[in-house]
C-alpha cells in the first residue's frame, strides 16, 4: 500500500525522559483524527478579514458554522473506511469539530499509521510515546490535518505562581493582596452588570474543584448567589480535587475563583482533559461548539514553548482557535510565568498564547493607593519567582493588527515585528501583588499569568452582557486603540524591554475597563 507522511506529525523523543520499552500492543487506546475543513480557503479568508478588523455580517452560528466549514461528509467517509480497512472502530464523530474518534488496540494503530509506540517515564509519571513521523494512505493524504492520542505525553503547563515572599527578601517588603473584586475596581471595570446570560469556559488539563470550597470563598468574598460552576468531561477526564495548593488544583481555584469574583453573573463551565495534545485540542473544541453551555468566552492558562509542541498539533489547536473566532468566541491564553525564555534556551514565547487567534494575557505588578493604581511595571520576579511570558514567535506570520509595531530588547535595540509578537493585552501577575483566593480549603495569596487570562475573560463577559451580542475577535479594535489603556513603561521580562506603547512584555498594556467596554460597544444601527 503506497502511503506518505502526515505532514507536521513528527515526534521527537520526550527529553529527559526514560524508554521503558514497548507499549502493550493489546492494550485499548482511543484516537481524534482531524480532517481538514470544508470551504477552507473561504475560512481562512474570513479569518484574514478578522484580523484587519472586518467583521463580516457578525460571528456564525454553531450550526451555521457546521454547515459551512464542518467536515466534508465524504472525508469522514474515508476515515471510516480506512478505519474498517485496519480493524478500527468508529466511536463518535463530530462533524463540527472535524474529528473523528477510532479505538482498538495499540498494536493496530502502529499498523495503522506505521509507527512505534513505546512507554516513557518522565517528571509526571510514565506514559506513552513516539518518534518519527505517522503515515497515511494514498486515500487519505490532503484530508487529514492531525491524528491526536497515540503519543500521551505531558504537553502543558498550568501558569501560576504561589507567594513566595520567604525567598524573595527584596519582596516581601512590598507584599500585597487584592481580592478580584480590587483588582477589577483599579482596572476600572464596567459596572451595573454581572456577566447575566453569559458563559465562561475554563480549560483546564488537571486537578479539580470541590462545590464546598467554592461555596466558603464566594461567601467570604461577599458574592451571592454564588456562580453557577459546572465540570464538562472529555476524552475520560474527571474533576479531581484534592492535591493542594501547589497541584493543578491551584490553578482550577484561581480560575473559577477570578471569573466568578469579577463576573459573578455568569455560568462558568470547566472543561476537564487530559494533559496531552489530544486532550488540549479535544478540551478546546468541545468548548467551542458545545451547544449546551454556549461559552462566548474561553479562558485557557496552559501552556508550554512552541518547540515542545508537533506542528500538527500547533496548527490543530490554532484551528480550534479560529474556528471560536468565526462564532463569536474570545480566547485569552495566559503569556506564561518564565519570562522570555519561556523557562527553555534562548528566547521563547508559550503557545497557545502565540496563536494570532488568542488574546495573549502578559503579567504585571500592581501597586495601589486607596482606590487608585499609584503605579505599574513588568512582572519580573527573576528566575525564583517568575516573570510575564513575551517575545516572538517562531512559528506564526504577523498579523494584520501588529503591523508596524516593534520590539525592544533590554540592551535598547529595536526591531521590527517580523512574526506575531506577544502578549497582546496584560493585567496584574505578581504573586507578591497578588489574588487571594481560596485552594483545597486553605486561604492563600497566588499569581502568574494565569490570573490574567480569566481576568480578561471576565470583562469580556461583563462587555458582552451589555453589548447584547459577543464581543468575539475584539484584536483589531484593540491596537486601534492604546488610550484604552494603562500604557506599562517600566521593567522588563529578561530579554525584552518595556516601552511606550505595545512592547514584548505587557502588549499593550492592562485594562481602563470602561474605556475597553465602550471601545468595543457594539456599532449604532441605523434607522
Amino acid at each position: 500500500m503506497v502511503s506518505s507522511p502526515l505532514p507536521g506529525s513528527e515526534r521527537e523523543k520526550p527529553p529527559a525522559a526514560q524508554d521503558l520499552g514497548p507499549a502493550d500492543p493489546a492494550q485499548q487506546i482511543e484516537v481524534s483524527v482531524l480532517v481538514r475543513h470544508a470551504n477552507a480557503q473561504e475560512l481562512k479568508a474570513r479569518a484574514a478579514r478578522l484580523q484587519a478588523g472586518q467583521t463580516d455580517g457578525g460571528p456564525l452560528t454553531r450550526v451555521g458554522f457546521e454547515q459551512a466549514f464542518g467536515a466534508d461528509p465524504a472525508d469522514i467517509e474515508a476515515v471510516r473506511a480506512f478505519a474498517e480497512a485496519n480493524g478500527l472502530a468508529v466511536t463518535t464523530v463530530y462533524p463540527g469539530r472535524r474529528t473523528v474518534k477510532l479505538s482498538g488496540t495499540v498494536g493496530q494503530f502502529q499498523t495503522a499509521f506505521q509507527t512505534d509506540l513505546r512507554r516513557y517515564s518522565g517528571a509526571q509519571g510514565e506514559f506513552r510515546g513516539r518518534t518519527g513521523a505517522l503515515h497515511l494512505p494514498e486515500g487519505l493524504a490532503g484530508i487529514v490535518r492531525a491524528v491526536l492520542g497515540l503519543d500521551t505525553r505531558p504537553q502543558a503547563r498550568p501558569h501560576f505562581r504561589l507567594r513566595r515572599s520567604a525567598v524573595l527578601p527584596h519582596a516581601a517588603a512590598q507584599a500585597t493582596s487584592y481580592s478580584p473584586e480590587q483588582v477589577a475596581a483599579l482596572y476600572g471595570f464596567p459596572t451595573g452588570v454581572t456577566g447575566a446570560g453569559e458563559c465562561v469556559a475554563i480549560i483546564e488539563l488537571g486537578g479539580g474543584f470541590d462545590p464546598t470550597d467554592l461555596d466558603a470563598y464566594f461567601q467570604a468574598q461577599g458574592v451571592n448567589p454564588a456562580p453557577t460552576v459546572v465540570a464538562v468531561l472529555v476524552d475520560g477526564a474527571s474533576n479531581s480535587p484534592g492535591g493542594g495548593v501547589n497541584s493543578a488544583d491551584g490553578e482550577v481555584d484561581l480560575d473559577i475563583e477570578v471569573v466568578g469574583a469579577v463576573a459573578p453573573g455568569a455560568r462558568i463551565a470547566v472543561y476537564f482533559a487530559p494533559n496531552t495534545d489530544q486532550g488540549f485540542i479535544d478540551a478546546v473544541s468541545t468548548a467551542a461548539h458545545d451547544t449546551t453551555n454556549k461559552p462566548s468566552v474561553i479562558s485557557i492558562s496552559w501552556g508550554g514553548p512552541e518547540s515542545s509542541w508537533s506542528q500538527q498539533s500547533i496548527t490543530a489547536l490554532d484551528e480550534a482557535f479560529q474556528a471560536a473566532a468565526t462564532m463569536g468566541v474570545t480566547v485569552c491564553v495566559a503569556s506564561g510565568d518564565s519570562g522570555s525564555s519561556d523557562g527553555a534556551s534562548g528566547d521563547n514565547v508559550d503557545f497557545p498564547a502565540s496563536s494570532p487567534h488568542a488574546l495573549a494575557c502578559g503579567g504585571t505588578s500592581l501597586s495601589a493607593s486607596g482606590a487608585q493604581i499609584s503605579s505599574e511595571s513588568v512582572w519580573n520576579d527573576g528566575a525564583q519567582g517568575g516573570a510575564g511570558g513575551g517575545g516572538v514567535s517562531t512559528m506564526f506570520a504577523l498579523p494584520a493588527f501588529q503591523q508596524g509595531l516593534s520590539a525592544t530588547k533590554t540592551g535598547g535595540a529595536s526591531s521590527p515585528l517580523a512574526m506575531r509578537g506577544v502578549p497582546d493585552v496584560a493585567g496584574d501577575a505578581d504573586p507578591e501583588t497578588g489574588y487571594q483566593v481560596r485552594i483545597d480549603g486553605q486561604d492563600t495569596v497566588i499569581g502568574g499569568t494565569s490570573a490574567v487570562a480569566p481576568l480578561w475573560s471576565a470583562l469580556i463577559a461583563l462587555v458582552n452582557q451589555a453589548r447584547g451580542t459577543p464581543v468575539g475577535y475584539p484584536h483589531a479594535q484593540l491596537y486601534a486603540t492604546p488610550a484604552a489603556f494603562n500604557d506599562i513603561t517600566q521593567g522588563n521580562n529578561g530579554d525584552f524591554q518595556a516601552t511606550p506603547g505595545w512592547d514584548a512584555c505587557t502588549g499593550l498594556g492592562s485594562p481602563k475597563g470602561a474605556a475597553i467596554a465602550a471601545l468595543l460597544a457594539p456599532p449604532a444601527t441605523s434607522g
